[in-house]
């Protein structure tokens, strides 16, 4: 009897398949909840090499996706395939995205290089939900580079950084977002900050200096991120944007020993069981055996939520 494809073969035929395939794929992802075969998917896509994954956060107007659009131009420009998934609010009517980033970064429809996907935050408050890591997994599989932009409310700063190589966080001048973000611990996130607007001149040299202030007292491990003034009207600070991202890029994935993603299933296991089930949930589930009993990250997530679901009918 033939079984089908295997979970690589079917990972290679999406490769194979450009825009349309990934597109299928991705709604999948969003209606198949915790089918097998999704899960036996993803965890190929999960073991396979893939991109670069930059993490854009920030606060609601800084400039995001102004930012995406700067850096996907700036990879098709070196040949690079790029994938961007924009978390969105929810919304209270329908479940999906509210906002549409889609809408707000301009590509050329005909380019089977780019790809951009809007998801919903679901109920994570500008979180990461289960399907936005997901997609975010298969994009990485895909495409050299994946911009994922959060829609930067609360949670979503420690959400990204257990999906994405890079994190950027964005803050604008006059805002007060460094001594906020300091307040709340997030400056010991990112790798490299964005100060947005730089064409406003003196306003934002001083907001670059608050920011390299908060960062010396919030970033506790290693060499403090590096601060880059960015203005999308003039085009000032793009380039040094760009070679900041490709060093990152060699330090935080392609260095030995710095290679992230080896803890990231673990993460994704727990923030899975935690989402769904509690504490109490998390605290009876031993995540080291259920990932290496599963096979992947994402089947693990199914069997887990299987057994623990199983338990509250019982």
């Amino acid at each position: 009897m033939n079984a089908g494809p295997s979970p690589a073969e079917r990972l290679a035929a999406v490769r194979a398949g450009g825009k349309p395939a990934l597109a299928r794929a991705l709604a999948a992802i969003e209606t198949d909840g915790d089918g097998a075969a999704l899960a036996a998917f993803l965890d190929a896509a999960a073991a396979a090499p893939g991109g670069h994954v930059i993490g854009l956060t920030g606060p609601p107007g800084v400039g995001k996706s102004t930012l995406t659009a700067a850096l996907l131009k700036s990879f098709r420009a070196a040949g690079e395939s790029v994938g961007v998934i924009a978390v969105d609010p929810s919304s209270r009517l329908t479940g999906g995205a509210l906002l549409g980033d889609r809408t707000r970064i301009r590509t050329d429809p005909a380019d089977d290089g780019v790809f951009i996907r809007s998801m919903a935050a679901r109920d994570r408050l500008g979180g990461l939900s289960d399907h936005a890591v997901a997609a975010i997994v298969l994009m990485r599989a895909l495409r050299d580079r994946v911009v994922v932009e959060t829609v930067g409310i609360g949670q979503s700063e420690g959400d990204v950084a257990a999906v994405a190589d890079t994190v950027v966080l964005c803050i604008q001048p006059g805002s007060g977002d460094s001594l906020q973000f300091m307040k709340a611990g997030v400056m010991e996130l990112p790798d490299l900050v964005v100060v947005t607007k730089a064409d406003m001149g003196a306003p934002a040299r001083r907001a670059r200096a608050d920011v390299e202030g908060a960062l010396s007292l919030g970033h506790t491990s290693g060499p403090a991120p590096a601060v880059v003034l960015v203005s999308a009207t003039t085009g000032e600070g793009l380039d040094a944007l760009a070679d900041a991202v490709a060093a990152l890029r060699a330090r935080t994935i392609a260095a030995p020993g710095a290679d992230r993603r080896a803890t990231q299933p673990r993460q994704w296991l727990a923030d899975a069981v935690r989402t769904r089930f509690g504490t109490h949930g998390l605290a009876a589930t031993d995540l080291d055996a259920a990932l290496a009993t599963a096979g992947g990250p994402f089947s693990a997530i199914a069997a887990v939520t299987r057994r623990l679901a199983g338990k509250l009918r019982a």
